[in-house]
Protein backbone atom coordinates (compact mmCIF):
# COMPACT_ATOMS: atom_id res chain seq x y z
CA UNK A 1 0.00 0.00 0.00
CA UNK A 2 1.37 3.42 -0.99
CA UNK A 3 1.48 5.69 2.06
CA UNK A 4 3.33 8.57 0.41
CA UNK A 5 0.26 10.70 -0.32
CA UNK A 6 -1.84 10.18 2.80
CA UNK A 7 -1.68 11.17 6.45
CA UNK A 8 -0.60 8.24 8.61
CA UNK A 9 -2.87 7.75 11.63
CA UNK A 10 -2.62 4.15 12.83
CA UNK A 11 0.09 1.79 13.99
CA UNK A 12 -0.63 -0.50 11.05
CA UNK A 13 -0.10 2.40 8.62
CA UNK A 14 3.11 3.41 10.38
CA UNK A 15 4.39 -0.14 10.08
CA UNK A 16 3.46 -0.35 6.39
CA UNK A 17 5.34 2.90 5.81
CA UNK A 18 8.43 1.47 7.49
CA UNK A 19 8.33 3.89 10.44
CA UNK A 20 7.84 1.28 13.17
CA UNK A 21 8.52 -2.44 13.40
CA UNK A 22 5.64 -4.85 12.94
CA UNK A 23 6.40 -6.16 16.42
CA UNK A 24 5.65 -2.69 17.83
CA UNK A 25 2.13 -2.43 16.41
CA UNK A 26 0.37 -3.56 19.60
CA UNK A 27 2.31 -1.13 21.83
CA UNK A 28 1.84 1.79 19.47
CA UNK A 29 -1.87 1.01 19.10
CA UNK A 30 -2.17 1.39 22.88
CA UNK A 31 -0.35 4.74 22.74
CA UNK A 32 -2.62 5.91 19.91
CA UNK A 33 -5.63 5.03 22.06
CA UNK A 34 -4.60 7.80 24.48
CA UNK A 35 -2.81 10.34 22.30
CA UNK A 36 -3.74 11.15 18.70
CA UNK A 37 -1.40 10.21 15.86
CA UNK A 38 -1.03 11.98 12.52
CA UNK A 39 1.98 12.36 10.22
CA UNK A 40 1.36 14.44 7.12
CA UNK A 41 2.78 13.36 3.74
CA UNK A 42 5.19 16.31 3.83
CA UNK A 43 6.64 15.24 7.18
CA UNK A 44 6.72 11.58 6.15
CA UNK A 45 8.83 12.56 3.13
CA UNK A 46 11.43 14.19 5.42
CA UNK A 47 11.89 11.14 7.66
CA UNK A 48 14.81 8.82 7.01
CA UNK A 49 13.60 5.47 8.46
CA UNK A 50 17.18 4.13 8.32
CA UNK A 51 18.41 6.84 10.72
CA UNK A 52 17.95 5.71 14.32
CA UNK A 53 17.96 9.29 15.63
CA UNK A 54 16.01 11.01 12.88
CA UNK A 55 14.80 14.34 14.38
CA UNK A 56 11.56 14.40 12.38
CA UNK A 57 10.62 10.84 13.34
CA UNK A 58 11.38 11.61 16.99
CA UNK A 59 8.81 14.41 16.94
CA UNK A 60 5.94 12.65 15.18
CA UNK A 61 6.31 8.85 15.29
CA UNK A 62 4.75 7.56 18.52
CA UNK A 63 6.89 5.64 20.97
CA UNK A 64 6.12 3.08 23.66
CA UNK A 65 7.93 5.47 26.04
CA UNK A 66 4.76 7.59 26.05
CA UNK A 67 3.08 5.13 28.40
CA UNK A 68 5.62 6.11 31.08
CA UNK A 69 3.98 8.88 33.05
CA UNK A 70 5.89 10.69 35.80
CA UNK A 71 3.96 11.72 38.93
CA UNK A 72 4.64 15.40 38.20
CA UNK A 73 3.03 15.24 34.75
CA UNK A 74 -0.43 16.75 34.31
CA UNK A 75 -3.49 16.51 32.07
CA UNK A 76 -3.46 20.31 31.70
CA UNK A 77 0.17 21.28 32.35
CA UNK A 78 -0.18 25.02 31.71
CA UNK A 79 -3.60 25.50 33.32
CA UNK A 80 -5.73 26.36 30.31
CA UNK A 81 -8.92 25.07 31.90
CA UNK A 82 -8.69 27.16 35.06
CA UNK A 83 -8.43 30.36 32.98
CA UNK A 84 -11.19 29.61 30.47
CA UNK A 85 -14.20 31.91 31.09
CA UNK A 86 -16.05 30.56 28.02
CA UNK A 87 -15.29 27.65 25.68
CA UNK A 88 -12.48 28.47 23.26
CA UNK A 89 -11.05 31.35 25.31
CA UNK A 90 -8.12 31.27 27.75
CA UNK A 91 -7.69 34.60 29.53
CA UNK A 92 -4.48 34.32 31.53
CA UNK A 93 -2.96 37.78 30.95
CA UNK A 94 -4.87 41.08 31.25
CA UNK A 95 -4.28 42.40 27.73
CA UNK A 96 -4.54 39.24 25.64
CA UNK A 97 -6.49 36.03 25.22
CA UNK A 98 -5.84 32.69 23.63
CA UNK A 99 -8.53 31.86 21.08
CA UNK A 100 -8.71 28.10 20.49
CA UNK A 101 -10.72 27.69 17.31
CA UNK A 102 -10.05 24.00 16.68
CA UNK A 103 -8.81 20.93 18.54
CA UNK A 104 -7.26 19.21 15.53
CA UNK A 105 -3.89 19.48 13.80
CA UNK A 106 -2.42 18.21 10.53
CA UNK A 107 0.24 16.44 12.64
CA UNK A 108 0.40 15.51 16.32
CA UNK A 109 3.65 16.26 18.09
CA UNK A 110 4.52 13.57 20.60
CA UNK A 111 5.45 16.21 23.21
CA UNK A 112 2.33 18.38 22.82
CA UNK A 113 1.20 20.11 26.02
CA UNK A 114 -2.43 19.84 24.83
CA UNK A 115 -2.18 16.17 23.88
CA UNK A 116 -5.04 15.29 26.24
CA UNK A 117 -7.47 17.46 24.26
CA UNK A 118 -6.28 17.70 20.63
CA UNK A 119 -7.36 15.11 18.12
CA UNK A 120 -10.52 14.24 20.04
CA UNK A 121 -13.98 13.86 18.62
CA UNK A 122 -14.68 17.48 19.61
CA UNK A 123 -13.10 19.18 16.61
CA UNK A 124 -13.64 22.79 17.65
CA UNK A 125 -16.13 25.52 18.36
CA UNK A 126 -19.64 25.21 16.98
CA UNK A 127 -21.48 28.34 15.86
CA UNK A 128 -22.93 29.08 19.29
CA UNK A 129 -19.60 28.62 21.10
CA UNK A 130 -17.79 30.70 18.51
CA UNK A 131 -20.26 33.55 18.99
CA UNK A 132 -19.83 33.39 22.78
CA UNK A 133 -16.05 33.53 22.39
CA UNK A 134 -16.20 36.51 20.02
CA UNK A 135 -18.67 38.28 22.32
CA UNK A 136 -16.26 37.77 25.22
CA UNK A 137 -13.43 39.43 23.28
CA UNK A 138 -15.71 42.24 22.17
CA UNK A 139 -17.04 42.94 25.67
CA UNK A 140 -13.63 43.14 27.39
CA UNK A 141 -11.99 46.44 26.48
CA UNK A 142 -8.69 45.50 28.13
CA UNK A 143 -8.08 42.81 25.48
CA UNK A 144 -5.56 44.25 23.03
CA UNK A 145 -4.28 41.02 21.45
CA UNK A 146 -5.90 37.77 20.36
CA UNK A 147 -3.64 34.74 19.99
CA UNK A 148 -5.37 32.31 17.63
CA UNK A 149 -4.35 28.73 18.35
CA UNK A 150 -5.84 25.31 18.89
CA UNK A 151 -5.11 22.74 17.48
CA UNK A 152 -3.87 24.53 14.40
CA UNK A 153 -6.04 27.38 13.11
CA UNK A 154 -4.53 27.24 9.62
CA UNK A 155 -6.37 24.00 8.88
CA UNK A 156 -9.68 25.84 8.92
CA UNK A 157 -11.26 26.75 5.61
CA UNK A 158 -10.28 30.16 4.29
CA UNK A 159 -13.95 31.10 4.16
CA UNK A 160 -14.42 30.45 7.88
CA UNK A 161 -11.19 32.21 8.80
CA UNK A 162 -12.22 35.23 6.74
CA UNK A 163 -15.52 35.50 8.62
CA UNK A 164 -13.76 35.31 11.99
CA UNK A 165 -11.11 37.84 10.95
CA UNK A 166 -13.78 40.23 9.68
CA UNK A 167 -15.45 40.08 13.08
CA UNK A 168 -12.18 40.66 14.93
CA UNK A 169 -11.41 43.60 12.63
CA UNK A 170 -14.55 45.36 13.85
CA UNK A 171 -13.56 45.23 17.54
CA UNK A 172 -12.18 48.72 18.24
CA UNK A 173 -10.00 47.94 21.26
CA UNK A 174 -8.26 45.03 19.54
CA UNK A 175 -4.83 45.92 18.14
CA UNK A 176 -3.14 42.64 17.21
CA UNK A 177 -4.15 39.20 15.98
CA UNK A 178 -1.45 36.57 16.32
CA UNK A 179 -1.64 33.07 14.78
CA UNK A 180 0.30 30.11 16.16
CA UNK A 181 0.73 27.40 13.54
CA UNK A 182 2.78 24.52 12.26
CA UNK A 183 1.04 24.43 8.86
CA UNK A 184 3.75 26.24 6.82
CA UNK A 185 6.12 23.42 7.81
CA UNK A 186 3.90 20.36 8.01
CA UNK A 187 1.36 21.13 5.28
CA UNK A 188 2.81 24.02 3.27
CA UNK A 189 0.35 23.65 0.39
CA UNK A 190 -2.34 25.08 2.71
CA UNK A 191 -0.64 28.47 2.49
CA UNK A 192 -2.32 29.73 -0.66
CA UNK A 193 -3.86 32.92 -1.99
CA UNK A 194 -7.19 32.19 -0.30
CA UNK A 195 -5.60 31.79 3.14
CA UNK A 196 -3.56 34.96 2.73
CA UNK A 197 -6.64 36.88 1.65
CA UNK A 198 -8.56 35.60 4.68
CA UNK A 199 -5.87 36.84 7.08
CA UNK A 200 -5.68 40.37 5.65
CA UNK A 201 -7.49 42.84 7.89
CA UNK A 202 -6.85 46.44 8.93
CA UNK A 203 -5.09 45.41 12.12
CA UNK A 204 -1.64 44.02 12.80
CA UNK A 205 -1.56 40.28 12.03
CA UNK A 206 1.45 38.22 13.10
CA UNK A 207 2.22 34.57 12.33
CA UNK A 208 4.26 32.51 14.79
CA UNK A 209 5.71 29.34 13.31
CA UNK A 210 6.33 26.30 15.50
CA UNK A 211 9.48 24.55 14.26
CA UNK A 212 12.11 22.56 16.15
CA UNK A 213 14.74 21.41 13.67
CA UNK A 214 16.28 22.82 10.51
CA UNK A 215 15.37 19.62 8.61
CA UNK A 216 11.72 20.64 8.87
CA UNK A 217 12.42 23.66 6.68
CA UNK A 218 11.95 22.09 3.27
CA UNK A 219 11.88 24.14 0.09
CA UNK A 220 8.08 24.01 0.15
CA UNK A 221 8.06 25.23 3.74
CA UNK A 222 10.40 28.10 2.95
CA UNK A 223 8.21 29.10 0.03
CA UNK A 224 5.09 29.03 2.21
CA UNK A 225 6.73 31.29 4.79
CA UNK A 226 7.94 33.65 2.07
CA UNK A 227 4.36 33.96 0.76
CA UNK A 228 3.15 35.03 4.20
CA UNK A 229 6.00 37.49 4.76
CA UNK A 230 5.76 38.96 1.27
CA UNK A 231 2.04 39.46 1.87
CA UNK A 232 2.89 41.69 4.84
CA UNK A 233 2.61 39.33 7.81
CA UNK A 234 5.61 39.55 10.18
CA UNK A 235 6.73 36.08 11.26
CA UNK A 236 8.23 34.89 14.52
CA UNK A 237 9.09 31.37 15.61
CA UNK A 238 8.70 29.25 18.69
CA UNK A 239 10.74 26.15 19.39
CA UNK A 240 10.47 23.49 22.09
CA UNK A 241 13.73 22.31 23.63
CA UNK A 242 13.65 18.55 23.04
CA UNK A 243 16.10 15.87 24.11
CA UNK A 244 16.90 13.70 21.11
CA UNK A 245 15.83 16.39 18.64
CA UNK A 246 17.52 19.74 19.18
CA UNK A 247 19.07 19.85 22.67
CA UNK A 248 22.55 20.86 21.53
CA UNK A 249 24.05 24.17 20.52
CA UNK A 250 24.94 23.26 16.93
CA UNK A 251 21.40 22.11 16.11
CA UNK A 252 19.77 25.17 17.64
CA UNK A 253 22.30 27.48 15.98
CA UNK A 254 21.55 25.99 12.56
CA UNK A 255 17.81 26.33 13.10
CA UNK A 256 17.84 29.91 14.38
CA UNK A 257 20.23 31.13 11.71
CA UNK A 258 18.12 29.57 8.98
CA UNK A 259 14.96 31.13 10.38
CA UNK A 260 16.55 34.59 10.42
CA UNK A 261 17.68 34.09 6.82
CA UNK A 262 14.03 33.31 6.05
CA UNK A 263 13.06 36.64 7.70
CA UNK A 264 11.58 34.88 10.74
CA UNK A 265 12.62 36.15 14.18
CA UNK A 266 13.20 33.41 16.82
CA UNK A 267 10.80 34.37 19.61
CA UNK A 268 10.49 31.65 22.26
CA UNK A 269 12.54 28.60 23.19
CA UNK A 270 10.17 26.65 25.42
CA UNK A 271 11.30 24.40 28.22
CA UNK A 272 9.36 21.14 27.86
CA UNK A 273 5.97 21.21 29.60
CA UNK A 274 4.90 18.57 32.12
CA UNK A 275 2.52 16.85 29.69
CA UNK A 276 1.79 13.20 30.38
CA UNK A 277 4.14 10.70 28.80
CA UNK A 278 6.74 13.25 27.64
CA UNK A 279 9.52 12.93 30.21
CA UNK A 280 11.85 11.32 27.63
CA UNK A 281 11.85 14.64 25.73
CA UNK A 282 12.61 16.98 28.61
CA UNK A 283 16.00 18.37 29.49
CA UNK A 284 16.85 19.86 32.87
CA UNK A 285 16.55 23.61 33.22
CA UNK A 286 20.29 23.76 33.93
CA UNK A 287 20.97 22.05 30.59
CA UNK A 288 18.73 24.55 28.84
CA UNK A 289 20.41 27.49 30.48
CA UNK A 290 23.82 26.17 29.49
CA UNK A 291 22.68 25.87 25.87
CA UNK A 292 21.28 29.40 25.84
CA UNK A 293 24.50 30.75 27.34
CA UNK A 294 26.49 28.93 24.67
CA UNK A 295 24.31 30.40 21.91
CA UNK A 296 24.72 33.91 23.30
CA UNK A 297 28.47 33.60 22.69
CA UNK A 298 28.14 32.15 19.18
CA UNK A 299 25.35 33.76 17.17
CA UNK A 300 23.80 37.12 16.38
CA UNK A 301 21.29 38.69 18.71
CA UNK A 302 18.78 38.39 15.88
CA UNK A 303 18.98 34.62 16.34
CA UNK A 304 18.35 34.65 20.12
CA UNK A 305 14.92 33.55 21.38
CA UNK A 306 13.85 33.97 25.00
CA UNK A 307 14.13 30.73 26.97
CA UNK A 308 10.84 30.40 28.87
CA UNK A 309 9.03 28.13 31.29
CA UNK A 310 5.25 27.99 31.35
CA UNK A 311 4.65 27.65 35.09
CA UNK A 312 2.43 24.61 35.81
CA UNK A 313 -1.02 25.53 37.02
CA UNK A 314 -1.61 28.43 34.66
CA UNK A 315 0.64 31.09 36.18
CA UNK A 316 2.10 32.13 32.84
CA UNK A 317 5.41 32.14 31.00
CA UNK A 318 8.57 33.47 32.63
CA UNK A 319 12.11 33.86 31.25
CA UNK A 320 14.47 31.28 32.77
CA UNK A 321 17.66 32.01 30.85
CA UNK A 322 21.07 32.24 32.52
CA UNK A 323 21.83 35.23 34.74
CA UNK A 324 24.87 37.32 33.93
CA UNK A 325 24.52 39.89 36.71
CA UNK A 326 24.98 39.73 40.49
CA UNK A 327 24.70 42.62 42.96
CA UNK A 328 27.76 43.15 45.12
CA UNK A 329 26.42 46.07 47.18
CA UNK A 330 26.79 49.87 47.17
CA UNK A 331 25.86 50.19 43.49
CA UNK A 332 28.45 47.64 42.38
CA UNK A 333 27.63 44.65 40.21
CA UNK A 334 29.58 41.72 38.88
CA UNK A 335 28.80 41.06 35.21
CA UNK A 336 29.83 37.99 33.22
CA UNK A 337 30.70 38.33 29.55
CA UNK A 338 29.94 35.73 26.90
CA UNK A 339 33.16 33.87 27.69
CA UNK A 340 32.33 33.59 31.40
CA UNK A 341 34.79 36.25 32.56
CA UNK A 342 33.60 38.53 35.37
CA UNK A 343 33.76 42.32 35.21
CA UNK A 344 32.85 45.00 37.69
CA UNK A 345 30.15 47.48 36.82
CA UNK A 346 29.62 50.54 39.03
CA UNK A 347 26.33 52.38 38.75
CA UNK A 348 26.55 56.10 38.17
CA UNK A 349 23.26 57.96 38.39
CA UNK A 350 22.25 61.49 39.23
CA UNK A 351 20.56 61.93 42.62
Amino acid sequence: MDMSDRTLRTAVQLSAAGLIQESDIADITRVAGSFAVAISPQMRALIDPRAPNDPIAAQFVPSSLEVNQAPEELDDPIGDESHSPVPGIVHRYPDRVLFKLVNVCPVYCRFCFRRETVGTEHNGLDSEALERALNYIESNAEIWEVVVSGGDPFILSSRRLARIMSRLERIPHLGVVRFHTRVPVVRPDNVDAELISALKIKKAVYVVLHTNHVQELSEASRNACAKLIDAGFPMLSQTVLLKGVNANAETLKALFRQLVEMRIKPYYLHHGDLAKGTSHFRTTIAEGQSLVRSLRAQISGLCQPTYVLDIPGGYGKVPIGPNYLSFQGSGIYSVEDNLGHSHQYVESVLP
